[in-house]
């Protein structure tokens, strides 16, 4: 039976989410579960907890040959032949992430990978997605309040805060409720609406989002409708559009008039090119909630920010990218930003982003860890799927062939290195070592 270390999560100030919640850990125990928990100051459940909860509270990890992280660990923290459970950001090569990877494979580790915990339909199993989008549709709002105020306009939204000022998910819902029943009551300043916001993706994150955004009444239009002026002549008489685009909405063949092929857009991204441009003049928040790798088109690149400024002040205040891939789908987002300083003006003349909210040009809200805004109820969710794949994690014996070893099937799919080597699904990535 191996003994399982939770460690400190260093790579962000304000990261304060665990993988296993006291309550579980507890359950586990009861199971003969061994556990060391490292001291930390800052996270949401605290030490005492864990320790009422049957674990050990240490300053280091110490014997323990499974560790279970959150976010990317130190690269000198592995230990020769150990196991490691977080969030890598390998999968898709990541050039910044590859020293990692190198020293890991040098470490003869086993690494599974959260993100590759999926079922027999390649759906993922654990994840924070659904705390992303609503903690990053609460900083959006509260992001154009504050980027009219710096305009001279004060609007309602001014009295929604970042995510993370709020004690529970309940109370912030219950701060944009108030909101929303203000603007209905009162209605907005001249020239703001309708609020117009456009959602990438389908997935748990544009879920997240739009669960906070239909807080607000929202009549829902589809993409056509936004580009034929539905939302411009405001044909519903609303305050507030939302308009949600798949992937037939995003990109088009380059070449030809065919119809829009879905798993072709997945197995052959290059023969696609972005239409998304039409939209971006209609919308005033754009949340970029979508799964994106450098195979797929940009969709908001730096040239089209720049052609659409010169025509004049756009209609759209905030991009709220919480897919958050640095120079990836919204090319002007150059990194992800820390929850302390969360926001940038992007000026497409320059192509300077200046931190904060004044400046010329779009504002990007691009926080890289926005479930950690939420870190409670984000713990609680996580730490709910992950719990019934420990009893066998700790049970396995990972000296046996990948082969022989003896897995659930989510886990093993999961597992990238197994004794330093990458597993059969993940050679692929040999090619960016």
């Amino acid at each position: 039976m191996h003994k399982i270390g939770i460690r400190y999560e260093d790579k962000y100030v304000m990261e304060r989410r665990v993988a296993l919640v006291p309550d579980h850990i507890k359950a586990l125990v009861g199971k003969g579960i061994e556990f060391e928990v490292v001291k930390s100051p800052k996270r949401i459940f605290k030490d005492k907890e864990f320790e009422d909860a049957g674990a050990k509270i240490v300053d280091e990890v110490t014997d323990s040959s499974v560790v279970l992280g959150v976010k990317e660990m130190p690269i000198d923290f592995f230990k020769n032949e150990h196991t490691y459970i977080f969030f890598s950001h390998i999968i898709k090569g990541q050039p910044y992430n590859m020293p990692l990877l190198k020293k890991m494979i040098e470490k003869k580790v086993n690494l599974i990978e959260y993100e590759r915990i999926v079922n027999d339909k390649n759906q993922r199993l654990i994840f924070f997605g659904r705390f992303a989008g609503l903690a990053g549709m609460i900083n959006s709002l509260w992001s154009a309040g504050q980027r009219w105020l710096s305009m001279g306009i004060e609007t309602p939204f001014l009295k929604i805060n970042q995510t993370h000022t709020y004690d529970s998910l309940d109370d912030a819902k219950n701060a944009v409720i108030s909101v929303a029943d203000e603007i209905k009551s009162n209605g907005l300043p001249n020239g703001l609406t309708p609020i117009v916001t456009g959602f990438t993706g389908y997935g748990n994150v544009s879920k997240g989002a739009q669960e906070i955004y239909d807080l607000f009444p929202v009549a829902e239009i589809s993409p056509k409708e936004l580009v034929d002026g539905v939302a411009d002549r405001n044909e519903k008489n609303s305050i507030f559009y939302k308009v949600v685009f798949k992937e037939s909405d995003l990109s088009e063949y380059i070449s030809g008039n065919k119809d829009f092929d879905l798993q072709e857009y997945y197995n052959h991204p290059e023969l696609f090119k972005s239409k998304f441009q039409q939209y971006i003049p209609h919308l005033t928040i754009l949340m970029n909630c979508m799964y994106w790798d450098d195979k797929y088109p940009i969709i908001v690149t730096k040239k089209y920010l720049k052609e659409l400024y010169s025509q004049g002040n756009p209609k759209l205040i905030v991009i709220g990218d919480v897919t958050c891939d640095p120079d990836g789908s919204i090319e002007c987002t150059h990194k992800g930003t820390e929850i302390e300083d969360p926001v940038f003006v992007y000026n497409p003349e320059t192509e300077i982003p200046t931190m904060g909210f004044d400046g010329h040009g779009i504002l990007v809200m691009a926080v890289d860890i926005l479930p950690s805004e939420l870190p409670r109820e984000a713990s609680q969710t996580f730490s709910d799927a992950l719990v019934g794949f420990i009893p066998e994690i700790a049970m396995a014996n990972f000296d046996l062939s990948y082969d022989e070893l003896k897995l659930p099937y989510p886990i093993k799919r999961a597992l990238i290195l197994h004794k330093g080597e990458l597993t059969p699904e993940y050679q692929y990535l040999k090619e960016y070592i």
